[in-house]
């Protein structure tokens, strides 16, 4: 029993991480954090109610383990969200780089998105979570995620749009 369900969290690892690194900005950090969720998991596993979904609990896991290491930054007066320092590497190629600089304006601008509504904005729209379950992985109700995302949606449109003008009115270099 405790084999499946530790080989069922192993399978779960890239769409934790992904969530992680959302919420966190760095590959580094969400990486340090998924794995105190799962070293927390698999400690609490007989927590764990058979019948319910084992990834919206791993989920909800990582999330309070985020916000738990706020908490303690804050009381401690670090700074919560360091900046990423990851440079993005990639092949050579006019659209390789031109796809790769809007994944990093996305990036950026989701990382100003206050936490809340970037963690619904990630768990619908890249995760694919039903409101349904991101109501359940947060423990928000269901008009909450629709509202979150709405919100998130509208100012990440909005900050995209404002990247944008950015920088295509800074002058050329002559």
């Amino acid at each position: 029993m405790f084999e499946d369900r530790a080989q069922q969290i192993v399978a779960l690892l890239p769409r934790l991480r992904r969530f992680a690194y959302s919420l966190t900005g760095s590959r580094d950090e969400g990486d340090d954090l998924v794995q105190a969720a799962c070293e927390r998991a698999l400690g609490r596993l007989h927590q764990w109610q058979p019948g319910t979904r084992l990834d919206s609990w791993m989920f909800r896991i990582v999330q309070t383990t985020w916000i738990d290491r706020l908490r303690a930054r804050r009381v401690r007066g670090e700074d919560p969200l360091p900046e990423a320092a990851h440079a993005i590497v990639g092949e050579d190629g006019r659209k390789v780089t031109e796809v790769r600089l809007t994944l990093k304006r996305v990036r950026d601008a989701m990382q100003k998105l206050p936490d809340d509504q970037r963690a619904v904005l990630v768990l619908v729209s890249i995760d694919g979570l039903s409101y349904r379950e991101a109501a359940d992985v947060l423990d928000i109700p269901v008009g909450t995620i629709m509202s979150r995302l709405a919100r998130a949606r509208r100012r990440l449109h909005e900050l995209m749009h404002e990247s944008k003008v950015v920088a295509f009115a800074r002058p050329a270099h002559q």
